[in-house]
Protein backbone atom coordinates (compact mmCIF):
# COMPACT_ATOMS: atom_id res chain seq x y z
CA UNK A 1 0.00 0.00 0.00
CA UNK A 2 1.06 3.70 -0.50
CA UNK A 3 1.17 4.70 3.44
CA UNK A 4 4.45 2.28 3.36
CA UNK A 5 6.23 4.79 1.14
CA UNK A 6 9.35 5.75 3.34
CA UNK A 7 9.46 9.71 3.61
CA UNK A 8 12.71 9.66 1.48
CA UNK A 9 10.58 8.63 -1.57
CA UNK A 10 8.68 11.66 -1.31
CA UNK A 11 11.48 14.39 -0.97
CA UNK A 12 13.25 12.11 -3.91
CA UNK A 13 10.34 12.05 -5.94
CA UNK A 14 10.00 15.72 -6.04
CA UNK A 15 13.62 16.23 -6.30
CA UNK A 16 14.20 13.80 -9.28
CA UNK A 17 10.51 15.48 -11.13
CA UNK A 18 12.27 18.87 -10.41
CA UNK A 19 15.71 17.52 -12.67
CA UNK A 20 13.07 15.77 -15.13
CA UNK A 21 11.16 18.73 -15.52
CA UNK A 22 14.10 21.32 -15.83
CA UNK A 23 16.26 18.69 -18.48
CA UNK A 24 13.24 18.60 -20.75
CA UNK A 25 12.58 22.52 -20.81
CA UNK A 26 15.92 22.47 -21.97
CA UNK A 27 15.49 19.97 -24.65
CA UNK A 28 12.81 21.65 -25.58
CA UNK A 29 14.32 25.09 -25.92
CA UNK A 30 17.19 23.57 -27.60
CA UNK A 31 18.11 23.76 -31.43
CA UNK A 32 16.27 20.54 -31.77
CA UNK A 33 12.97 21.65 -29.48
CA UNK A 34 13.32 17.97 -28.47
CA UNK A 35 11.54 16.71 -25.12
CA UNK A 36 13.55 13.96 -23.81
CA UNK A 37 12.19 13.03 -20.76
CA UNK A 38 9.07 10.98 -22.52
CA UNK A 39 8.15 9.13 -25.37
CA UNK A 40 5.28 9.61 -26.20
CA UNK A 41 5.40 12.79 -28.68
CA UNK A 42 8.49 11.43 -30.10
CA UNK A 43 6.92 8.07 -30.78
CA UNK A 44 3.82 9.66 -32.91
CA UNK A 45 6.43 12.24 -34.72
CA UNK A 46 8.15 8.84 -35.48
CA UNK A 47 5.50 7.86 -36.85
CA UNK A 48 4.43 10.55 -39.18
CA UNK A 49 8.25 10.72 -40.57
CA UNK A 50 8.06 7.23 -41.83
CA UNK A 51 4.64 7.72 -43.06
CA UNK A 52 5.92 10.78 -45.15
CA UNK A 53 9.62 9.32 -45.84
CA UNK A 54 11.51 10.93 -43.99
CA UNK A 55 13.66 8.77 -42.95
CA UNK A 56 16.54 11.13 -41.94
CA UNK A 57 14.44 12.67 -39.32
CA UNK A 58 12.70 9.05 -38.46
CA UNK A 59 16.54 7.82 -38.11
CA UNK A 60 17.10 10.73 -35.20
CA UNK A 61 13.91 10.29 -33.26
CA UNK A 62 14.31 6.46 -33.38
CA UNK A 63 17.37 7.22 -31.58
CA UNK A 64 16.12 9.31 -28.75
CA UNK A 65 13.82 6.55 -28.36
CA UNK A 66 16.39 3.95 -28.08
CA UNK A 67 18.36 6.42 -26.26
CA UNK A 68 15.71 6.25 -23.17
CA UNK A 69 15.51 2.65 -23.43
CA UNK A 70 18.71 2.25 -23.10
CA UNK A 71 19.18 4.29 -19.80
CA UNK A 72 16.21 2.33 -18.31
CA UNK A 73 18.10 -0.62 -20.09
CA UNK A 74 21.25 0.38 -17.97
CA UNK A 75 19.06 1.02 -15.00
CA UNK A 76 17.93 -2.41 -14.94
CA UNK A 77 21.05 -4.01 -15.16
CA UNK A 78 22.56 -1.73 -12.58
CA UNK A 79 19.81 -2.08 -10.04
CA UNK A 80 19.08 -5.81 -10.41
CA UNK A 81 15.43 -5.61 -9.08
CA UNK A 82 12.10 -4.13 -9.55
CA UNK A 83 11.18 -3.40 -6.11
CA UNK A 84 11.68 0.11 -3.89
CA UNK A 85 14.44 -0.79 -1.36
CA UNK A 86 17.47 1.15 0.60
CA UNK A 87 20.51 -0.91 -0.28
CA UNK A 88 20.47 -1.19 -4.08
CA UNK A 89 22.77 0.75 -6.30
CA UNK A 90 20.61 4.27 -6.59
CA UNK A 91 23.84 6.04 -6.36
CA UNK A 92 25.39 4.44 -8.86
CA UNK A 93 22.47 4.92 -11.39
CA UNK A 94 22.31 8.71 -10.07
CA UNK A 95 26.34 9.09 -10.49
CA UNK A 96 25.76 8.00 -14.47
CA UNK A 97 22.78 10.05 -14.88
CA UNK A 98 25.59 13.09 -13.36
CA UNK A 99 27.82 11.94 -15.60
CA UNK A 100 25.55 11.77 -19.21
CA UNK A 101 24.31 15.31 -18.51
CA UNK A 102 27.58 16.82 -17.91
CA UNK A 103 28.95 15.36 -21.47
CA UNK A 104 25.82 16.65 -22.96
CA UNK A 105 26.52 20.37 -22.22
CA UNK A 106 29.43 20.52 -24.82
CA UNK A 107 28.07 18.66 -27.47
CA UNK A 108 24.51 21.08 -27.16
CA UNK A 109 26.30 23.74 -27.43
CA UNK A 110 28.17 23.01 -30.54
CA UNK A 111 24.18 21.67 -31.98
CA UNK A 112 25.03 17.59 -32.31
CA UNK A 113 22.23 15.60 -31.72
CA UNK A 114 24.15 13.18 -29.68
CA UNK A 115 23.69 15.88 -27.18
CA UNK A 116 20.08 15.39 -27.08
CA UNK A 117 20.69 11.39 -26.83
CA UNK A 118 22.95 11.70 -23.93
CA UNK A 119 20.11 13.79 -22.09
CA UNK A 120 17.55 11.47 -22.93
CA UNK A 121 19.58 8.59 -21.41
CA UNK A 122 20.17 10.19 -18.44
CA UNK A 123 16.43 10.20 -18.04
CA UNK A 124 15.89 6.70 -18.68
CA UNK A 125 18.24 6.10 -16.15
CA UNK A 126 16.20 8.16 -13.62
CA UNK A 127 13.21 7.03 -14.58
CA UNK A 128 14.19 3.64 -14.62
CA UNK A 129 14.87 3.75 -10.64
CA UNK A 130 10.83 4.83 -10.35
CA UNK A 131 9.65 1.52 -9.46
CA UNK A 132 6.96 -0.60 -8.05
CA UNK A 133 6.70 -0.71 -4.18
CA UNK A 134 3.22 -2.03 -2.69
CA UNK A 135 1.42 -1.25 -5.63
CA UNK A 136 2.48 2.12 -6.07
CA UNK A 137 4.10 3.43 -9.37
CA UNK A 138 6.58 6.28 -9.10
CA UNK A 139 7.77 7.80 -12.36
CA UNK A 140 9.51 11.60 -12.05
CA UNK A 141 10.15 12.03 -15.73
CA UNK A 142 7.12 12.02 -16.90
CA UNK A 143 3.40 13.46 -14.92
CA UNK A 144 0.59 11.64 -17.40
CA UNK A 145 0.19 8.78 -15.06
CA UNK A 146 0.47 11.10 -12.28
CA UNK A 147 -2.12 13.47 -13.38
CA UNK A 148 -4.22 10.36 -14.77
CA UNK A 149 -4.53 9.23 -11.09
CA UNK A 150 -5.12 12.28 -9.59
CA UNK A 151 -8.38 12.62 -11.96
CA UNK A 152 -9.41 9.19 -11.13
CA UNK A 153 -8.95 10.16 -7.59
CA UNK A 154 -10.76 12.99 -7.92
CA UNK A 155 -14.20 11.33 -9.70
CA UNK A 156 -14.03 8.61 -7.32
CA UNK A 157 -13.90 11.15 -4.18
CA UNK A 158 -16.99 12.87 -6.45
CA UNK A 159 -18.79 9.74 -6.18
CA UNK A 160 -18.55 8.96 -2.69
CA UNK A 161 -16.24 6.52 -3.23
CA UNK A 162 -13.14 6.20 -0.71
CA UNK A 163 -9.77 7.83 -1.81
CA UNK A 164 -6.52 7.43 -0.04
CA UNK A 165 -5.56 10.83 0.62
CA UNK A 166 -1.67 9.90 0.27
CA UNK A 167 -1.53 9.01 -3.26
CA UNK A 168 -3.42 12.23 -4.03
CA UNK A 169 -0.23 13.75 -2.00
CA UNK A 170 2.02 12.11 -4.07
CA UNK A 171 0.60 12.74 -7.24
CA UNK A 172 1.05 16.47 -6.24
CA UNK A 173 4.30 16.04 -5.32
CA UNK A 174 5.40 14.65 -8.55
CA UNK A 175 3.69 17.36 -10.82
CA UNK A 176 4.59 20.24 -8.69
CA UNK A 177 8.37 18.93 -9.11
CA UNK A 178 8.21 18.53 -12.62
CA UNK A 179 5.84 21.88 -13.33
CA UNK A 180 8.43 23.79 -11.00
CA UNK A 181 11.65 22.35 -12.81
CA UNK A 182 10.15 23.40 -15.97
CA UNK A 183 10.12 26.82 -14.61
CA UNK A 184 13.41 27.10 -13.53
CA UNK A 185 14.81 25.24 -16.63
CA UNK A 186 13.38 28.08 -18.38
CA UNK A 187 15.04 30.80 -16.06
CA UNK A 188 18.04 29.50 -15.94
CA UNK A 189 18.65 28.39 -20.18
CA UNK A 190 17.71 32.26 -20.62
CA UNK A 191 20.63 33.21 -18.16
CA UNK A 192 23.08 30.35 -18.99
CA UNK A 193 21.86 28.57 -21.95
CA UNK A 194 22.84 24.48 -22.39
CA UNK A 195 25.03 25.32 -19.09
CA UNK A 196 21.91 25.23 -17.50
CA UNK A 197 22.09 21.24 -17.25
CA UNK A 198 24.99 21.82 -15.00
CA UNK A 199 22.33 22.24 -12.14
CA UNK A 200 20.24 18.99 -12.82
CA UNK A 201 24.11 17.17 -12.83
CA UNK A 202 25.00 19.04 -9.25
CA UNK A 203 21.48 18.01 -8.02
CA UNK A 204 21.67 14.15 -9.14
CA UNK A 205 25.41 14.02 -8.03
CA UNK A 206 24.53 15.74 -4.37
CA UNK A 207 21.58 12.85 -4.25
CA UNK A 208 24.57 10.05 -5.07
CA UNK A 209 26.75 11.55 -2.52
CA UNK A 210 24.02 12.00 0.85
CA UNK A 211 22.99 8.22 -0.70
CA UNK A 212 26.42 6.75 -0.78
CA UNK A 213 27.14 8.80 2.88
CA UNK A 214 23.77 7.14 4.17
CA UNK A 215 24.50 3.76 3.05
CA UNK A 216 28.47 4.19 4.28
CA UNK A 217 26.54 4.93 8.04
CA UNK A 218 24.48 2.24 7.84
CA UNK A 219 27.09 0.04 7.14
CA UNK A 220 29.17 0.63 10.25
CA UNK A 221 26.06 0.09 11.96
CA UNK A 222 25.09 -2.91 10.33
CA UNK A 223 27.10 -6.21 10.39
CA UNK A 224 24.52 -7.80 7.91
CA UNK A 225 24.80 -5.44 4.36
CA UNK A 226 22.78 -6.48 1.44
CA UNK A 227 25.62 -7.83 -1.41
CA UNK A 228 24.14 -5.60 -3.60
CA UNK A 229 24.31 -2.33 -1.02
CA UNK A 230 25.87 0.24 -2.71
CA UNK A 231 29.40 1.33 -0.91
Amino acid sequence: MLFRLPRWVWLGGFVLAWVAGLVNVVGYLSFEHQAVTHLTGTTTLLGAALAHGQWSAGGHLLAVLASFVGGALLSGLVIGDGALQLGRRYGLVLGLETITLVLAVPLLERELVWGSYLAGLACGLQNGMGTTYSGAVVRTTHVTGMLTDLGLALGLWLRGRPVEPRRLSLCLVVVSGFFLGAVCGTWLFAALHYAALYVPAATTLALALIYWLYRWCSHRHSPTEPKHADR
